[in-house]
C-alpha cells in the first residue's frame, strides 16, 4: 500500500499485485480518494470494475465507509440492481461507482440517461481481478467500453488493475494500458517483495470417488471452517449431498443457484464455525466468506494461478498457515493435480494472455458505439478505438463493410447506423443480448413452490426415467412435479431420494506447461513440498508403472494399445496438438487416423504409420511452421464455432479463422515436432 501511493497520486496507469487479502483495494482507493478531495472531482470521477457480481456487493459497504470518511459516497451497479437504484445513480451519482464491464455498456447505450453527462467527470477506473478479465474475451470488452467512456469524458482514464501473482506483469498492464500507451502515459507495476513468508501446508490424497472425497472431507478438521473447490457444478452437487447425508452443516456456491441462495449460503457460511461450503471457481476470487482454517481441493484446476488463488484464501489469521488439501477421485484428475503441483513447487505461474483476435468483439463494439450514437460517421468512427488492437485498420474496414452487407448496420449519406437484421437478432428488451460478450446456455428455472433454487440444463428434464424424474440442487434432492417448458419453469418438492444434475460444457484444453510437467512427473519428478498420502503414493507408483512406455526423457512416443489401435503420446496439450494435427492433415494426411482424434496427452495414428515417416512429417511441418504458420490452424467444427458469441457478425471464414487460431499452439507444437520420436 506504501509503494502504491506516489504513482497511483501522480496519475500513473498501475498495476498493484499482491496475495488475496493483500490490501489492493485499500492500495487503489486511498490514494485516488484523496486525489478526488484535493482536486475537487464531482460527478462519478471514479468506476471500480469487478468480474462477478458478489464480489461487487461484499465490496460495497467497505467502498462506501471509505468514502464517507471525505463526505463522498460509492454504489453498486449491475444486473441485479433494481430499478429505482439506477433511477436515483442518474440524479444522484455517486463519486465511485462500482459495476461489471456489461452494465458499463448498458450504460452507454441507454434510452433513459445521457451517457455524455453519466460519464462526463470520470477520471480513473479500477479494475479488480484483472487477470480474469484478460484472461478472456470480456478484457476485450471492457477495453473497448473504457475507450468509448475516456472519448465521451473527453480525457484519457487513469487506468489501475488489481492482481494476485502473475506470471507477465509489465505485458498484462501493457494491454490494460490500451490507447494510454500510444498517449506516452507513464506506468508502474508495483509488485513489492512479501519478504520470507512461511511454506504452505500441500497435500495430496486419492480417494477414488466424489462420495470418498465427502466421506474424507467430514472425518478431516472437525471443529473448523472449510472450503472446498470441485470444477463442475455437478460434483460441487454430489459432493454436497454426501456431506449432508453424513451429519455435516454443508453450504453450496456456483453459478446454476438463483443470486439468493447463493448470498444466503455465503452470508450463513461466513457466520458459522464448524461447517462446509462447497463451491465451484465462483468463490476463487476475493468474496469475504470470512476466516478460513482449510481449503480442500477435489480433483484439480488446470492453472498454477487458480491454485494460488484457492490457497490465498486461508492463512489470512494470525497464528495460521495458509494449507490446501487435493483429494483426487479418478487416475486424470490425479495426475493433472500431480503436474499442477509440480509447477507450482517450481514456482512457475502461467503468463496471463488475451485470446488472440477478437474480431467478434470488434463488430460488437461497433454495433454497440452505434447504438450509443444512434448514427456515425462511416468515415470517423474508428477514432473512437484508435490504439485499441482489437483490429488493424484493414480488419476494422472489413467488419464495417461486412456489417453493412449483412444488414446489421445501414449507410446513408456516410453515416452508419443500427439495420434491420440487427434489430431483428438482437433488437429484444433494447438489445441486452448485445450487451454481454459471453454465451449463457438455455436454462430451465427450478422453484419449489415461490422460492427460486437456481437453474439446470433443459436436457435432464428431458431424458427418458423410469419413476419420478428427480434431481439435486443447492446440496438437497429434488422430485419434479410439473415441467412449464413455455416458461421455462418446472416445479419440485423436497424429495428423499437423489440423483445427479448435469450441465453442458465444452471439454478443457490444458497448457502445454501442465502436460508436460504430467509427462515429468510420470519420468519420476516428484513435486518438492507436497505431503503425498500413502494412497497418493501407491496410485503415483501405480501410474508410473502403467504409463511406462508412453512416456521418454527427450522423446514423444508411437505406441501400439492392446487394441490394436496406434496412439502418438505427445504430452503437448490440446493447442499444441491441435496444431499438430493440423500439419498432418494438410501435408501427410495419410498418417493420421479416421477420426482425427486427440487430446492434451496423445494424437490417434493410422496402424501402419511407421516411426521414420512420422519423423519425416515431423521435419516437414517444422519448415512448414517457420515459413506459413497461419497453414497450421486446426479445423473448427460448427459446435465450438457456436461458442464464439457474435460470430454472426463476421463472415464465415474470419469467424473461422479467429476460433482456429485461439484453439491453436503453435510454440509448444514446435517444441514437440522437434523431438526425436521412439516407437513401442
Amino acid at each position: 500500500q506504501s509503494e502504491s501511493v506516489g504513482p497511483v497520486l501522480r496519475g500513473n496507469d498501475c498495476l498493484l499485485l499482491a496475495p488475496t487479502a493483500g490490501g489492493k483495494t485499500e492500495a487503489a482507493l486511498f490514494p485516488l480518494l484523496t486525489r478526488m478531495a484535493e482536486e475537487a472531482w464531482t460527478g462519478t470521477s471514479v468506476l471500480y470494475v469487478c468480474p462477478l457480481r458478489a464480489l461487487l456487493n461484499n465490496l460495497e459497504a467497505r467502498v462506501a465507509s471509505y468514502a464517507g470518511w471525505l463526505g463522498r459516497t460509492a454504489a453498486v451497479r449491475h444486473g441485479d440492481t433494481t430499478a429505482g437504484a439506477r433511477k436515483r445513480q442518474v440524479f444522484e451519482r455517486p463519486d465511485i461507482l462500482l459495476t461489471t464491464p456489461e452494465s458499463l455498456e448498458s450504460m452507454l447505450v441507454s434510452t433513459l440517461a445521457d451517457p455524455r453527462t453519466l460519464f462526463a467527470d470520470v477520471r480513473a477506473i479500477v479494475v479488480d481481478e484483472v487477470h480474469a478479465f484478460a484472461g478472456d474475451d470480456r478484457g476485450w470488452h471492457l477495453l473497448g467500453v473504457v475507450e468509448r467512456i475516456s472519448k465521451l469524458a473527453g480525457r484519457p482514464l487513469q487506468r489501475i488493475g488489481l492482481s494476485a501473482t502473475v506470471g507477465n506483469a509489465p505485458e498484462l498492464l501493457t494491454w490494460l494500458q490500451g490507447s494510454n500507451r500510444i498517449m506516452g502515459m507513464p506506468a508502474s507495476v508495483i509488485a513489492p517483495d512479501g519478504g520470507s513468508a512461511s511454506v504452505p501446508e500441500m497435500q495430496l490424497d486419492f480417494v477414488g470417488s466424489d462420495l470418498n472425497a465427502a466421506t474424507v472431507i467430514a472425518a478431516l478438521h472437525r471443529g473448523e471452517k472449510r472450503l472446498v473447490f470441485a470444477d463442475s457444478r455437478r460434483t460441487v452437487e454430489k459432493v454436497s449431498l454426501g456431506l449432508r447425508d453424513l451429519e455435516v452443516e454443508t453450504f453450496v456456491s456456483h453459478s446454476s443457484l438463483s443470486v439468493d441462495a447463493r448470498r444466503q449460503a455465503e452470508t450463513a457460511f461466513s457466520q458459522a464455525r464448524n461447517c462446509v461450503i462447497v463451491s465451484t471457481s465462483t468463490l476463487e476470487l476475493g468474496i469475504d466468506v470470512g476466516d478460513l482454517d482449510r481449503v480442500v481441493q477435489i480433483g484439480a484446476p488446470r492453472t498454477v494461478a487458480s491454485v494460488l488463488q484457492r490457497l490465498g484464501r486461508t492463512g489470512r489469521r494470525p497464528g495460521t498457515e495458509r494449507n490446501m488439501l487435493f483429494l483426487s477421485t479418478d487416475d486424470a484428475q490425479f495426475l493433472r493435480a500431480c503436474g499442477l503441483l509440480l509447477l507450482w513447487s517450481e514456482g512457475y505461474v502461467e503468463p496471463v494472455t488475451p485470446p488472440p483476435t477478437p474480431l467478434h468483439v470488434a463488430a460488437q463494439q461497433l454495433l454497440g458505439l452505434t447504438l450509443q450514437e444512434r448514427r456515425v460517421g462511416a468515415n470517423t468512427w474508428e477514432e473512437w478505438f484508435s490504439g485499441l488492437e482489437l483490429a488493424s485498420r484493414v480488419e476494422w474496414q472489413g467488419i464495417a463493410a461486412g456489417l453493412v452487407e449483412s444488414g446489421h448496420l445501414d449507410s446513408d449519406q456516410g453515416m452508419l447506423f443500427m439495420g434491420p437484421e440487427a434489430e431483428r437478432r438482437y433488437g429484444g428488451i433494447h438489445y441486452r443480448d448485445l450487451m454481454a460478450v459471453f454465451t449463457a446456455d438455455p436454462q430451465v428455472v427450478i422453484l419449489h413452490g415461490r422460492e427460486e433454487i437456481g437453474s439446470v440444463d433443459p436436457l435432464v428434464l428431458q431424458r427418458k426415467v423410469d419413476g419420478p424424474r428427480l434431481l439435486t440442487l443447492g446440496g438437497r434432492a429434488w422430485q419434479v412435479n410439473y415441467v412449464d417448458w413455455k416458461r421455462h419453469r418446472a416445479y419440485v418438492e423436497p424429495s428423499a431420494n437423489a440423483a445427479d444434475s448435469k450441465w453442458s460444457s465444452m471439454p478443457q484444453p490444458e497448457s502445454y506447461a501442465l502436460s508436460d510437467a504430467t509427462r515429468r512427473v510420470l519420468l519420476g519428478a516428484t513435486p518438492a513440498g507436497v505431503l503425498l498420502s500413502k494412497r497418493a503414493l501407491t496410485k503415483l507408483n501405480e501410474l508410473r508403472e502403467e504409463y511406462s512406455q508412453r512416456v521418454l526423457d527427450g522423446s514423444t512416443v508411437l505406441v501400439r494399445e492392446p487394441n490394436g489401435r496406434l496412439r502418438w503420446w505427445t504430452w503437448a496439450g490440446a493447442r499444441a496438438n491441435a496444431v499438430l494435427v493440423a500439419g498432418l492433415l494438410d501435408l501427410t494426411p495419410e498418417l493420421l487416423d479416421e477420426s482425427r482424434a486427440y487430446n492434451n496427452w496423445q494424437i490417434g495414428l493410422r496402424g501402419d504409420t511407421t516411426t521414420p515417416a512420422l519423423a519425416e512429417a515431423m521435419r516437414e511441418f517444422r519448415d512448414v511452421l517457420e515459413d506459413e504458420p497461419q497453414r497450421l490452424l486446426p479445423q473448427v467444427d460448427e459446435r465450438a464455432l457456436r461458442t464464439l458469441k457474435f460470430a454472426e457478425l463476421l463472415p464465415a471464414s474470419l469467424a473461422v479463422s479467429t476460433l482456429a487460431e485461439r484453439n491453436s499452439d503453435h510454440s509448444g507444437a514446435s517444441v514437440v515436432a522437434a523431438r526425436p520420436v521412439a516407437s513401442v
